[in-house]
Protein backbone atom coordinates (compact mmCIF):
# COMPACT_ATOMS: atom_id res chain seq x y z
CA UNK A 1 0.00 0.00 0.00
CA UNK A 2 1.59 3.73 -1.02
CA UNK A 3 1.56 5.94 1.67
CA UNK A 4 -0.63 8.97 1.30
CA UNK A 5 0.93 12.15 1.24
CA UNK A 6 -0.21 15.51 2.12
CA UNK A 7 -0.93 18.50 0.50
CA UNK A 8 -0.01 21.74 2.38
CA UNK A 9 -0.11 25.31 1.22
CA UNK A 10 -1.60 28.71 2.00
CA UNK A 11 -1.95 30.90 4.70
CA UNK A 12 -5.01 33.37 4.64
CA UNK A 13 -5.20 36.57 6.74
CA UNK A 14 -7.90 39.31 7.08
CA UNK A 15 -7.19 42.77 8.94
CA UNK A 16 -9.50 45.80 9.27
CA UNK A 17 -7.92 48.89 10.53
CA UNK A 18 -8.97 52.63 9.97
CA UNK A 19 -11.73 52.06 7.55
CA UNK A 20 -9.49 49.52 5.29
CA UNK A 21 -10.22 45.58 5.39
CA UNK A 22 -7.30 43.51 3.64
CA UNK A 23 -6.80 40.05 2.94
CA UNK A 24 -3.88 38.71 2.41
CA UNK A 25 -2.80 34.42 1.14
CA UNK A 26 0.66 33.72 0.36
CA UNK A 27 -0.41 30.54 -2.22
CA UNK A 28 1.92 28.45 -1.61
CA UNK A 29 1.30 24.31 -2.41
CA UNK A 30 3.30 21.96 -0.77
CA UNK A 31 3.13 17.60 -1.92
CA UNK A 32 5.02 16.13 0.89
CA UNK A 33 7.99 17.55 1.70
CA UNK A 34 8.31 19.40 -2.39
CA UNK A 35 6.72 23.01 -3.00
CA UNK A 36 4.93 22.69 -6.25
CA UNK A 37 3.93 26.58 -6.16
CA UNK A 38 5.06 29.39 -4.33
CA UNK A 39 2.38 31.75 -5.94
CA UNK A 40 -1.15 30.18 -6.41
CA UNK A 41 -3.64 33.23 -5.90
CA UNK A 42 -6.73 31.91 -3.38
CA UNK A 43 -7.82 35.61 -2.59
CA UNK A 44 -10.73 36.85 -4.57
CA UNK A 45 -12.62 39.62 -4.91
CA UNK A 46 -16.65 39.10 -5.11
CA UNK A 47 -18.45 41.91 -6.59
CA UNK A 48 -21.85 41.40 -4.19
CA UNK A 49 -22.69 44.54 -2.62
CA UNK A 50 -20.10 46.90 -1.89
CA UNK A 51 -17.66 44.61 -2.53
CA UNK A 52 -16.81 41.04 -0.43
CA UNK A 53 -13.10 39.75 -0.68
CA UNK A 54 -12.72 36.20 0.20
CA UNK A 55 -9.74 34.10 0.77
CA UNK A 56 -9.39 30.28 1.22
CA UNK A 57 -7.42 27.58 2.71
CA UNK A 58 -8.01 23.74 2.20
CA UNK A 59 -8.48 21.73 -0.43
CA UNK A 60 -8.72 24.00 -3.97
CA UNK A 61 -11.68 21.72 -5.56
CA UNK A 62 -13.68 22.09 -2.44
CA UNK A 63 -12.55 25.30 -1.47
CA UNK A 64 -14.07 26.56 -5.07
CA UNK A 65 -16.94 24.40 -4.76
CA UNK A 66 -18.14 26.34 -1.37
CA UNK A 67 -17.33 29.69 -2.94
CA UNK A 68 -19.86 29.13 -5.73
CA UNK A 69 -22.36 28.20 -2.76
CA UNK A 70 -21.68 31.63 -0.94
CA UNK A 71 -21.35 33.60 -3.18
CA UNK A 72 -25.39 32.63 -4.56
CA UNK A 73 -26.01 33.05 -0.75
CA UNK A 74 -24.64 36.36 -0.03
CA UNK A 75 -26.63 37.15 -3.63
CA UNK A 76 -29.92 36.23 -2.13
CA UNK A 77 -28.81 38.00 1.14
CA UNK A 78 -28.32 41.02 -0.82
CA UNK A 79 -24.59 41.60 -0.04
CA UNK A 80 -25.43 40.75 4.21
CA UNK A 81 -22.00 38.97 5.07
CA UNK A 82 -23.31 37.33 8.57
CA UNK A 83 -26.78 36.25 6.39
CA UNK A 84 -24.36 34.62 3.39
CA UNK A 85 -22.65 33.03 5.70
CA UNK A 86 -25.03 31.26 8.07
CA UNK A 87 -26.78 30.35 5.20
CA UNK A 88 -23.57 28.71 3.35
CA UNK A 89 -22.49 26.74 6.92
CA UNK A 90 -26.03 25.73 6.93
CA UNK A 91 -26.29 24.18 3.71
CA UNK A 92 -22.84 23.00 4.17
CA UNK A 93 -23.89 21.16 7.54
CA UNK A 94 -27.15 20.09 5.81
CA UNK A 95 -25.89 18.60 2.48
CA UNK A 96 -24.48 15.32 1.86
CA UNK A 97 -21.98 16.14 -0.62
CA UNK A 98 -20.71 19.74 0.47
CA UNK A 99 -20.59 18.77 4.10
CA UNK A 100 -17.81 16.03 2.89
CA UNK A 101 -15.45 19.18 1.73
CA UNK A 102 -12.14 19.93 3.48
CA UNK A 103 -11.32 23.81 2.68
CA UNK A 104 -11.72 26.99 5.32
CA UNK A 105 -12.64 30.49 3.64
CA UNK A 106 -12.42 33.90 5.62
CA UNK A 107 -14.76 36.49 3.80
CA UNK A 108 -14.48 40.28 4.75
CA UNK A 109 -16.43 43.30 3.85
CA UNK A 110 -16.04 47.09 5.02
CA UNK A 111 -17.41 46.53 7.93
CA UNK A 112 -16.60 42.71 9.26
CA UNK A 113 -15.22 39.44 8.52
CA UNK A 114 -16.26 35.81 9.55
CA UNK A 115 -14.65 32.09 9.16
CA UNK A 116 -16.68 29.73 7.90
CA UNK A 117 -15.30 26.17 8.76
CA UNK A 118 -15.87 22.63 7.65
CA UNK A 119 -18.01 21.85 10.51
CA UNK A 120 -20.38 24.85 9.69
CA UNK A 121 -19.14 27.13 12.04
CA UNK A 122 -19.36 30.87 11.69
CA UNK A 123 -17.02 32.70 13.33
CA UNK A 124 -16.75 36.30 13.76
CA UNK A 125 -13.53 37.64 15.99
CA UNK A 126 -13.60 39.51 19.11
CA UNK A 127 -10.43 41.92 17.29
CA UNK A 128 -10.73 42.50 13.66
CA UNK A 129 -8.21 40.04 12.77
CA UNK A 130 -8.52 36.37 11.46
CA UNK A 131 -5.95 34.20 9.92
CA UNK A 132 -6.68 29.80 8.57
CA UNK A 133 -4.02 27.29 7.13
CA UNK A 134 -1.34 26.38 8.19
CA UNK A 135 0.77 29.38 9.17
CA UNK A 136 -2.33 30.80 10.09
CA UNK A 137 -1.42 30.49 13.95
CA UNK A 138 1.85 32.65 13.50
CA UNK A 139 0.40 35.26 11.08
CA UNK A 140 -2.51 35.69 13.60
CA UNK A 141 0.03 36.30 16.55
CA UNK A 142 2.31 38.70 14.44
CA UNK A 143 -1.19 40.10 13.32
CA UNK A 144 -2.22 40.86 16.79
CA UNK A 145 1.12 42.43 17.96
CA UNK A 146 1.56 44.36 14.70
CA UNK A 147 -2.37 46.06 15.54
CA UNK A 148 -1.57 47.02 18.77
CA UNK A 149 1.77 48.17 18.99
CA UNK A 150 2.36 49.97 15.22
CA UNK A 151 0.79 52.51 13.15
CA UNK A 152 1.04 50.17 10.25
CA UNK A 153 -1.88 50.36 7.48
CA UNK A 154 -4.13 47.11 7.13
CA UNK A 155 -2.18 46.27 4.05
CA UNK A 156 1.18 46.45 5.71
CA UNK A 157 -0.10 44.95 8.73
CA UNK A 158 -1.19 41.67 6.49
CA UNK A 159 1.71 41.90 3.99
CA UNK A 160 3.90 41.74 7.71
CA UNK A 161 2.40 39.51 9.36
CA UNK A 162 2.65 36.83 6.55
CA UNK A 163 6.06 37.31 6.22
CA UNK A 164 6.63 36.82 9.99
CA UNK A 165 4.76 33.44 9.28
CA UNK A 166 6.07 32.28 6.47
CA UNK A 167 9.85 32.65 8.41
CA UNK A 168 8.05 30.16 11.07
CA UNK A 169 6.22 28.02 9.07
CA UNK A 170 7.76 25.83 6.31
CA UNK A 171 4.13 25.43 4.69
CA UNK A 172 4.08 29.45 4.20
CA UNK A 173 5.79 31.18 1.52
CA UNK A 174 6.85 35.05 1.26
CA UNK A 175 5.07 35.42 -2.16
CA UNK A 176 2.25 37.48 -0.29
CA UNK A 177 -1.20 38.31 -2.19
CA UNK A 178 -3.45 41.05 -0.76
CA UNK A 179 -6.72 42.79 -2.03
CA UNK A 180 -8.09 45.74 -0.25
CA UNK A 181 -11.54 47.33 0.63
CA UNK A 182 -12.02 51.38 1.41
CA UNK A 183 -7.99 52.08 0.26
CA UNK A 184 -7.91 54.87 -1.14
Amino acid sequence: MVPLVEIHGTTILAVRKDGVTALAGDGQVTFGQTVLKRGAVKVRRLEVGEGILVGFAGGVADALSLLERFEEKLKEAKGNLLKGAVETAKLWRTDRVLRHLQAMIIAADREGMVLLSGSGEVITPEEPLLAVGSGGPYALAAAKALYRHSNLSAREIAEEALRIAAEVDLYTSGQVTVLTLGEA
